[in-house]
């Protein structure tokens, strides 16, 4: 029998899947497949609608090779292990003659633990452990949590937390689950031979595809230990996510809790004179840190310095001690010094990390109302980090729908630690750059809309002229409103002031949790939903109740962000423009990912309206334009009232 062709294969998983094949769609698969053929690298921008996940699913199966495909949200790791996957394996399996096997890979805290489970957790007010179940009243939330937790845990055959519905807290969960540096390693565990976690990762080995998060993919690459099995192919998707979460895995951060947590888990394991010094060490520490104030530090202080070095030197002698005694004494004594390593060990890390004061990271104290006081450690790039992993032994396909800003791929490369497309040179890794384009006619279905007659955005304070605009835009829209808010305070004013001004109801992030918000939003046309970064990224509602989205303004980092402020010096020390590598390019990524909402079927009409004149007057306004969809472009308010009205009207005959 001849191999089946990829027009064919691709055509059977497009019927299995009830979808309809895109012209975008089979370009996007004949471009991965020849990447993964040549070992080759790919970032193909793939518009809302195109079905890109069939578009990269069918010629990785049909590669043969093991492929790991890393996604940075829970929504799309469910749908491709769920639906995506399954019903394409079915319909491809008569084709390719084989039936590829597939399983999802998580971190070994998104696991329930066993021993944790049935063991108790190690407590600090205590000697050895404590059974939570106990401990918990079953009339309180975690008691309910916990209990039911028990009872699922016999009924799991994954483990998985994502699989637990409706789900629970952090804090109940964190009393049956344990990291990586916490657990005993199967070999030790009594419950070894029954652990979802040495499971998942079992099944991950068999398996030809292996879906992930971008998190793991990241602890993966930098930590050295691999997690993830062998692989030829690596399909990264939502891949304007990747730098931040990387990123986020490579930050280090201390606080007076997390270390006397520490002292606390040694003490009773380590003799006296060890766990005092310690003990000094954190006091010193918890001093520094009541008179932090917020902000990088561009040369570490000399009491933090001081107080750091005690830290890190106090410990190292804990940790050599802890490796040194036992103490039968002690309930489960292989856990709970387990636990305790784990905590000293992190401890010694971040103190040492800091105190080297490499030239590679950067340094801050940041202040939280409700935890208090922590020193952050974040590497100053990751794209070195990037380009060394993730690059070297493999083919790397990147997707998402916002790849290209201002018009070319070169800027995400760039934070991906790629040269500009065409480049060659040794060791310099090889990609192409592909816009697949969307099946939406976005010139016909949607306006951008730029309110050029307002006045700039300030720092801080109300904007009158801005919130009498947005009324106006949400009256002309009958609701069906999105608005995305560069940071709550602006979010709440919004919402608190249209509440006063109009009969329609109002969500506000915050009041209650993101799905509920988000089903009640799309239940009633007349409801507007207001928030902040996650509603950017996180919304997806067709039809008539996302008819107008609105930007209060273009959302540039803060300038007092530690961490951006110092990429973008760095930038500018290199003789390149600082402002527009970083400060424009994460704004071009989130305006594209927040316009992105209002288009997301064939009949969806509507308005994309920013509320700040920077966008169509200030020179990289046109970089940031260039970046969304090809709406139809207009500083004109009353042709955007217009519009709205004429939609709403549509929207009400046709209901």
């Amino acid at each position: 029998m001849t191999k089946p062709s990829l027009p064919e294969l691709l055509h059977a998983a497009v019927t299995a899947v009830g979808g309809t094949e895109r012209p975008g769609q089979v370009s996007m698969a004949e471009a991965v497949a020849e990447a993964v053929d040549d070992n080759a690298h790919l970032l193909v921008q793939a518009g809302t609608g195109t079905g890109k996940s069939l578009g990269y699913l069918v010629p990785a199966l049909a590669h043969g090779e093991r492929v790991v495909v890393a996604t940075a949200t829970l929504a799309l790791q469910r749908q491709l292990v769920e639906r995506d996957l399954p019903r394409t394996v079915d319909a491809l399996h008569p084709l390719l003659r084989r039936r590829p096997q597939f399983a999802m890979l998580k971190g070994r805290s998104n696991y329930l633990c066993l021993h944790r489970l049935h063991e108790g957790a190690p407590q600090d007010e205590e000697e050895g452990l404590f059974d939570q179940f106990e401990a918990a009243a079953p009339s309180s939330k975690l008691g309910q949590d916990l209990l039911r937790l028990r009872d699922w845990s016999d009924e799991t055959e994954t483990g998985d937390r994502d699989d637990l519905t409706p789900g629970v807290s952090d804090r109940a969960w964190a009393q049956i689950s344990v990291s990586s540096r916490e657990c005993l390693g199967a070999s030790k565990c009594a419950y070894g031979a029954e652990c979802f976690a040495e499971a998942a990762r079992e099944r991950a080995k068999l398996a030809d595809v292996v879906v992930t998060n971008h998190a793991l993919l990241a602890i993966d690459a930098i930590e050295g230990a691999p997690v993830l099995p062998q692989h030829e192919v690596l399909i990264v998707d939502e891949a304007h996510e990747l730098v931040s979460r990387v990123t986020g895995v490579a930050t280090g951060e201390l606080t007076p809790g997390q270390v006397n947590r520490a002292v606390r888990r040694a003490a009773k394991l380590v003799d006296e004179k060890v766990a005092d010094a310690l003990l000094t060490a954190s006091e010193g520490f918890e001093r520094v840190m009541e008179l932090a104030l917020p902000g990088r530090l561009e040369e570490v202080p000399e009491d933090l310095g001081y107080a750091l070095m005690a830290l890190r030197d106090a410990a190292r002698t804990v940790i050599s001690a802890l490796g040194g005694t036992r103490d039968t004494s002690v309930q489960d004594e292989d856990a709970v010094r387990k636990q305790a390593m784990a905590y000293v060990e992190s401890i010694h890390s971040v103190a040492e990390r800091i105190t080297q004061g490499s030239e590679y990271d950067v340094v801050w104290y940041e202040r939280h109302d409700r935890f208090g006081a922590s020193v952050r450690v974040a590497p100053l790039s990751v794209s070195g980090l990037l380009r060394e992993k993730l690059f070297a032994d493999r083919s790397v396909v990147l997707t998402s729908a916002t790849l290209k800003l201002g018009g070319d791929f070169n800027g995400v490369g760039a934070s991906l630690g790629l040269a500009p497309e065409g480049t060659a040179g040794e060791d310099i890794p090889q990609w192409k750059g592909l816009d697949v384009g969307s099946p939406f006619d976005y010139p016909k279905q949607g306006i951008l809309y730029v309110a050029r007659h307002l006045a700039l955005p300030g720092r801080e304070g109300s904007r009158t002229d801005m919130l009498d605009e947005l009324a106006e835009l949400v009256e002309a829209a009958g609701g069906r409103t999105l608005g995305l808010f560069s940071s709550m305070r602006a979010a709440q004013a919004a919402a608190e002031e249209l509440r006063g001004r109009q009969d329609k109801p109002i969500l506000l992030q915050g009041e209650e949790t993101l799905g509920e918000l988000i089903k009640n939003f799309a239940a009633d046309p007349e409801t507007c939903l207001f928030g902040t970064l996650s509603l950017w990224q996180g919304v997806d509602v067709p039809g008539p109740s996302c008819q107008l989205v609105v930007m209060d303004r273009i959302p540039f980092p803060r300038p007092d962000d530690p961490l951006m402020s110092a990429r973008q010096k760095a930038v500018e020390e290199a003789g390149g423009n600082g402002f527009m590598a970083v400060a424009a390019t994460h704004a071009a990524l989130l305006m594209a990912q927040g316009a992105g909402r209002l288009v997301r079927a064939t009949g969806d009409k509507g308005v994309v309206a920013v509320l700040d004149p920077r966008l169509a007057n200030a020179r990289y306004g046109s970089y940031l334009r260039a970046s969304l969809p090809d709406f139809w472009y207009t500083t004109d308010r009353n042709q955007a009232r217009r519009s709205l009205a004429a939609i709403d009207e549509a929207a009400k005959t046709a209901q």
